[in-house]
């Protein structure tokens, strides 16, 4: 049963992933640029509910539509900012803004906040269920947190085909000067697929911090890099491929702690995507793009 037990938290900490990673891909595959400032937006996120529960009284399903308004604001904000202006500048300059973006985020939370260490109440009611005579244990928020993910990306998925905003996202991501000439809108474009990400960034960091609930100003940085990888281990600008990468990043972390060594088991996890990388370097689900010249 301990083998069944890790896959479920496997499968429940690559959600997670998957949630996050899900934010890259989209800013990516229609952007083309990498939001590094993601992983704090989860951390802002995470603050949010923990204020709105703690010193608001809020019920924590509110907290986290709140956590949600703010961050999809934040988000909008950080794109008006901070990188609509490099819309024509190299990707080394946004970068290097969207680490500066990260560090400043970082910084203000620990202003506002401080250094000490937040406890964080889980969202999700502190219950289980015991199978197979209690010899496995599932939590309510491992349970919550896959179901979580799989709408989110049904959602996603459904919004893109289906809906006109969905479509002329699409459409920006194939060829913006092409998609300007038919009449969509890029910069509101980009715009909402940010608020989009940063919403997702928010739910992902209540849902991070209920499994594991201490916060800090630096909650997001790690749990953000390790997105980004399952982001490109999935294929980034695929937004299956984000869920598949995260999935399964989350169950290659909590078996190498299980079964080789907690110390190395996030140098296992680059070890793993290096590998993936050279074998298919567009990675699980990525399709390889052909530019006519």
């Amino acid at each position: 049963m301990t083998f069944i037990s890790n896959l479920i938290n496997g499968i429940s900490l690559g959600s997670v992933y998957a949630i996050i990673a899900l934010g890259y891909t989209m800013v990516y595959g229609i952007a083309k640029m990498l939001n590094f400032a993601h992983g704090d937006v989860i951390m802002i996120g995470a603050y949010t509910s923990f204020c709105m529960t703690t010193y608001v009284g809020m019920s924590p399903v509110v907290s986290v539509v709140v956590a949600m308004a703010v961050c999809t604001i934040l988000g909008s904000l950080i794109e008006a900012f901070a990188y609509k202006p490099l819309r024509k500048a190299t990707s080394l300059a946004v970068l290097i803004t969207a680490i500066g973006v990260s560090y400043f985020l970082q910084n203000m939370a620990l202003l506002i906040w401080g250094s000490t260490p937040k406890t964080f109440s889980s969202v999700v009611p502190n219950s289980s269920i015991a199978l197979f005579d209690g010899k496995l244990i599932i939590t309510y928020e491992s349970i919550i947190t896959i179901i979580a993910c799989i709408l989110i990306m049904v959602v996603l998925t459904l919004f893109t085909k289906k809906s006109k905003m969905g479509k002329a996202m699409r459409a920006v991501s194939e060829d913006k000067e092409a998609a300007e000439l038919m009449g969509i809108n890029v910069n509101v474009t980009i715009s909402i697929t940010f608020a989009i990400g940063s919403a997702l960034a928010a739910i992902a960091g209540v849902l991070l911090c209920s499994a594991y609930p201490v916060l800090v100003p630096t909650t997001g940085s790690m749990p953000g890099i390790k997105a980004f990888v399952a982001a490109v281990f999935g294929g980034i600008g695929s937004i299956p491929g984000a869920m598949v990468g995260g999935i399964l990043l989350g169950i290659i972390e909590i078996f190498s702690k299980s079964y080789i060594s907690t110390l190395l088991s996030d140098a296992i996890v680059f070890a793993v995507l290096i590998l993936v990388l050279l074998i298919k370097p567009t990675g699980i689900l990525g399709k390889k793009i052909t530019e006519k010249v």
